[in-house]
């Protein structure tokens, strides 16, 4: 029995899923006639009191238009130096938008006002207009750390001060919104642009979702075709992310719990350092002086635990709906018995 624990994109549709997938109503989305898309972006735009929603093949998608509908090219992209739409979206925010990014030093990757605003440029001819700000929630490098709404609004009252876009890389919402109680209706007051995605803890095989003002979503369409992004019959993936919404946000109490007891079991042995606070569904820990993560990786590999590097000390471990108390059970037996040699 093999422990998929590298990320919870790994997981794949149930039968309810399949079943609500293959009998979907399609119809081509490009000319606007796919029922079950059109469904999908109302309800989630209904349920973050946002006006339009627009269907997307990822995250990275959704990201990039949204820095490309809120800024001009010369502008300024303000985000947290681990935020994924810099890191992990291949250049994206240079090459789609011809924006540079002010990269800011937040503990876990959650930012604040007070960070914020000196990084907010002065309009001046040697500088870049500082244009869009961009939060993470949950924050993947931050170990899962998530915002409260306490947190944004303050955020969202300096950008609007300032004249700044405040756009949401909301790529785990619905466990930041899970762990911390609070609704997806109140986001909505807060962003100029939201992006939702299906595909990690709610466990659609495809898919995220653009949510903004009826002006912003048909810029982004607009911008969605130049990427590549219209598709056809596309309620296939859009059923699944609606059945994932219905079904599957009420499990991820449990991902957060068998998350806990993954990071209780590992600030308990020797070949760990230290374990980042673990609030949702990520664990992120450092490893002992002398222990190389990939080395621990392929160790964990042997007992049937799949995991991943994430540093040249940290490794990352992720729980998902396909992750089971007993598969946990498993995996911690493995954590606290396992004998793990430093090298010098």
């Amino acid at each position: 029995m093999k422990i998929d624990l590298r990320s919870d994109t790994v997981t794949r549709p149930d039968q309810g899923m399949l079943d609500a997938m293959m009998s979907a109503k399609v119809g081509d989305d490009v000319f606007g006639e796919d029922e079950t898309v059109k469904q999908l972006e109302h309800k989630l735009a209904a349920m973050f009191h946002m006006e339009a929603g627009l269907f997307c093949p990822s995250g990275t998608m959704t990201n990039q238009i949204a820095i490309k509908c809120f800024t001009s090219p010369m502008d300024e992209v303000i985000c947290d130096q681990t935020a994924h739409v810099y890191r992990y979206e291949r250049g994206g925010i240079a090459y789609h938008s011809m924006a540079s990014v002010r990269l800011l030093n937040a503990e876990r990757g959650i930012l604040t006002p007070e960070l914020i605003e000196p990084e907010i440029n002065e309009e001046n001819i040697h500088y870049p207009h500082s244009s869009l700000v961009v939060l993470e929630n949950t924050v993947n490098k931050g170990g899962g750390a998530c915002y409260r709404l306490a947190q944004i609004e303050p955020i969202h009252t300096l950008c609007n001060i300032k004249g700044l876009k405040l756009h949401l890389d909301g790529a785990r919402i619905f466990n930041a919104l899970t762990a911390t109680g609070e609704q997806a209706s109140a986001y909505g007051r807060y962003f100029d642009g939201i992006s939702v995605c299906l595909s990690k803890g709610l466990g659609a095989p495809v898919g995220s979702v653009l949510l903004g003002s009826k002006e912003t979503i048909k810029k982004a369409t607009g911008i969605r075709k130049a990427f590549g992004g219209g598709m056809r019959q596309a309620g296939f993936l859009a059923a699944a992310g609606i059945y994932a919404l219905d079904h599957n946000i009420t499990k991820l109490a449990a991902d957060h719990r068998h998350a806990r007891a993954l990071g209780d079991a590992l600030s308990g042995v020797n070949y760990v350092a230290s374990v980042l606070p673990v609030e949702t569904n990520i664990v992120v820990f450092e490893v002992a002086e002398g222990v190389k993560p990939a080395h621990l990786v392929q160790l964990f590999a042997e007992k049937g635990i799949a995991c991943n590097a994430t540093g040249p000390k940290t490794v990352r471990m992720v729980t998902h709906l396909n992750i089971s108390s007993e598969m946990i059970d498993r995996a911690i037996e493995n954590i606290i018995h396992l004998q793990v040699s430093a090298h010098k």
